[in-house]
């Protein structure tokens, strides 16, 4: 009797340890899972955020706040009649570069915060600013930051004009992605 009792309770130890392993196993494929998913989200935002916080579970954790952070957000899309006034004026301020490269930068800022609020972004601190962009567009935050680097050279007197034209190219991108600017291809329709 003796020995079915220590049998039991090495199937049950077993059973526990199968269990458990299991569960690591889930465990990790759910994490690598996620992992890969906000990989894919953020591209190089993730990787920037891995390096500025120092650890993987960091920058996800700050990655899944971001995410809820702006599913919270009212973020509209334009009016047809909206996104033609931004773009002409985009057209209007590109065309003052030449005469006026600094006020065109500082003007740049000022559109590109003006289309982000018009959108439902709020306007906390530029961290703040350029993490919720991150959420729904990767691609060009860092566009954002990099021209907003040169802005703040450019207040110290420290830019030329040469990268306050590379920080209105920033903005640009970063403004045709916020007004979902794309070129609509054309069907050819077969003749009948």
């Amino acid at each position: 009797m003796h020995t079915m009792d220590t049998q039991a309770w090495i199937i049950i130890a077993g059973v526990v340890v199968l269990i458990l392993v299991a569960l690591a196993v889930w465990f990790s494929y759910r994490k690598k899972k996620q992992s890969r998913r906000l990989q894919e989200r953020f591209g190089p935002e993730y990787g920037r955020s891995v390096d500025d916080l120092g650890s993987r579970a960091k920058a996800e954790s700050e990655l899944k706040a971001r995410e809820k952070r702006v599913e919270r957000l009212n973020i509209v899309p334009l009016t047809p009649s909206e996104a033609a006034r931004f773009s002409q004026a985009w057209e209007a301020l590109q065309g003052r570069f030449v005469d006026n490269p600094k006020g065109v930068v500082f003007q740049a800022d000022q559109l590109v915060r003006e289309l982000m609020i018009k959108r439902g972004y709020p306007m906390g601190d530029f961290e703040r600013r350029a993490a919720d962009i991150s959420v729904d567009h990767p691609a060009v935050v860092d566009h954002y930051r990099a021209a907003q680097a040169i802005a703040v050279r450019d207040e110290r007197g420290e830019a030329d004009t040469e990268e306050l034209r590379i920080a209105v190219v920033h903005y640009r991108a970063l403004f045709d992605e916020l007004l979902e600017v794309r070129e609509v291809k054309q069907e050819v329709m077969p003749a009948k």
